[in-house]
């Protein structure tokens, strides 16, 4: 459990992830880090990059496989991958459904109230 914006409600994390439509949608910002939920679509990816920052993913939903600098693992529910600021990264859903996943940039890596419905609409924004 963690709280929402502004620390004042507790809300269920893996809950929220399970029903997130959106490719991205940012849940809290603080000074120092952020918490967003992710949902890949069956066959789909989050797309390589690289960040200056940490990043942690915890999947919650669905199977895949997470690439870290050209190395390939499968990830599934309950694992927890983390990405050190300067790892190239990409993360693909299998075939079968979505990978929902909820990850934590430190420090925040996007806008307080970001939301991008789709990847393409996400790589939009973020100038790619």
């Amino acid at each position: 459990m963690t709280t929402g914006p502004g620390g004042d409600s507790p809300i269920d994390i893996v809950e929220l992830a399970r029903r997130n439509q959106a490719f991205r949608r940012e849940i809290v910002t603080g000074d120092h880090s952020q918490v967003v939920v992710m949902t890949v679509p069956a066959g789909g990816e989050i797309g390589e990059e690289v960040h200056d920052v940490d990043q942690l993913l915890v999947f919650v939903e669905g199977d895949g496989e997470a690439v870290l600098d050209g190395a390939t693992s499968p990830v599934e529910p309950n694992q927890l991958v983390f990405v050190r600021a300067g790892t190239r990264h990409n993360f693909r859903a299998s075939a079968t459904g979505p990978l929902r996943l909820v990850t934590v940039y430190a420090p925040p890596e996007h806008p307080p109230g970001t939301l991008h419905q789709t990847r393409e609409e996400a790589d939009a924004a973020e100038g790619h």
